[in-house]
């Protein structure tokens, strides 16, 4: 799988880390930076992953920032991004399997280097659900396409 890798100055630290897991996983990484400390804007960086996964130049994205919060919301915008914030395995493997995430969005300062490597590899692992999950990503699909889910039932 090719799994696109963003994050801004916060989640820096942790980019060489979620990196080297990815490619030990045996998945191709593509790195849309930060390459510093220096302070950028984190939807900028949302933005170019995000349009990467639409793009499918990418099957998935991990995203990393303080809190995953301002990554998830910028990675929200773009149609057919469903990001995530994940802080346990669970709400990763759950993320995944009911509402077919494609952007994981972590944070930088709650999750330790082994949390985050659990969170990633339960993510990682899922497969997405089906039947009434498939519904339910279907309703998503036509809210971002401005019609109400509720009248095509």
């Amino acid at each position: 799988m090719i799994i696109g890798f963003g994050c801004d100055h916060r989640g820096y630290e942790a980019r060489e880390s979620i990196i080297g897991l990815l490619s030990q996983l045996g998945h191709e990484c593509i790195d849309f930076g930060s390459d510093s400390e220096d302070p950028v804007d984190y939807p900028d960086i949302a933005y170019a992953v995000a349009m990467a996964v639409v793009r499918k130049v990418i099957d998935r994205a991990i995203l990393v920032c303080s809190t995953g919060v301002g990554m998830c919301i910028a990675a929200n915008k773009v149609k057919g991004i469903r990001a995530t914030v994940c802080s346990d395995e669970l709400s990763a493997e759950i993320s995944r399997h009911h509402n077919y995430s494609n952007v994981l969005c972590l944070s930088a300062d709650q999750a330790g280097e082994l949390l985050m490597r659990k969170i990633i590899e339960a993510w990682l692992n899922a497969d997405v659900g089906g039947g009434r999950h498939e519904r339910r990503v279907n309703k998503i699909r036509d809210i971002e396409a401005g019609r109400d889910p509720r009248e095509l039932i």
